[in-house]
């Protein structure tokens, strides 16, 4: 694992650390009524637009693409959610990315999209700190400890989002009850993206879903900077995209938005 990402994990748990016992949560989760991800993403599709997941994100590991207070990270998300985002993606670590829950809060207040909470998820107390309709589970940091964090978040009234890196990870998320599976494209040893990650694990997926009767939405994460980069995953497999550094670095997050969802037409 990089560097950076086990840093973050550090600081993770020094801001866990700081939760206390319990956590007296003013609007808790369970009073959500979660709203429907795979149903929006079905609809995308039948209206032959591509499924993209936008995100709020101020900074990236080595990276910083802008300030987003609250007040911004709703005015951003109401321009995804105009320009076709099929759901809205709000960073929540508060020292590498710079998110926060305030970013999260404002964002689900704003949008009738349904909104992921991206963070590094390593404690249970971490589930009562906030609503959200999705919440980001990273296989390669929960390891054996997946199974019970997806049980909690359902539990919860979340849906979780579970990421994977490799075939190692995606076995491990095969066997939870999760629905959705992120397929990272960035490798978490090493920070490089390679969208050939998506073209490798996608068709496992599809192979698993067959031969067991299930069903997984495959959602590609990073990477993506153009539309043919979304078509390329599209193609091997995936059902939705997760993109934010091509949206922060963008003129017009509108514009940009607007190109992702049009770029493959299933018509």
């Amino acid at each position: 694992m990089h560097d950076s990402i086990l840093h973050i994990l550090n600081t993770t748990k020094i801001r866990v650390q700081a939760l206390g016992v319990e956590i007296h949560n003013e609007d808790p989760q369970p009073q959500f009524l979660k709203r429907d991800f795979i149903a929006a993403v079905a609809a995308v599709r039948a209206d032959g637009r591509v499924p993209v997941i936008t995100e709020v994100k101020p900074a990236s590991p080595g990276k910083s693409f802008r300030d987003i207070p609250p007040a911004a990270a709703a005015e951003l998300a109401w321009e995804m959610e105009e320009a076709g985002a099929v759901a809205i993606s709000v960073l929540t670590e508060p020292g590498v990315f710079r998110g926060s829950l305030e970013n999260l809060k404002a964002v689900r207040k704003t949008v009738c999209l349904p909104v992921l909470r991206k963070d590094f998820i390593i404690d249970r107390r971490q589930l009562e700190e906030a609503g959200s309709d999705l919440i980001l589970l990273i296989a390669g940091i929960l390891g054996k400890e997946l199974d019970s964090f997806v049980d909690l978040a359902l539990e919860k009234g979340f849906e979780p989002l579970v990421e994977v890196h490799n075939r190692e990870e995606l076995e491990l998320a095969l066997e939870t009850d999760t629905k959705l599976i992120g397929i990272n494209n960035r490798n978490f040893d090493t920070l490089k993206i390679d969208l050939a990650t998506t073209e490798e694990l996608a068709p496992l997926i599809r192979e698993y879903d067959l031969d067991h009767g299930t069903s997984h939405i495959i959602i590609s994460e990073s990477g993506m900077n153009s539309p043919e980069d979304v078509r390329r995953v599209m193609q091997a497999g995936a059902d939705a995209v997760l993109i934010g550094s091509a949206l922060m670095e963008s003129d017009s997050v509108f514009e940009k938005t607007k190109e992702f969802v049009q770029s493959v037409c299933w018509r």
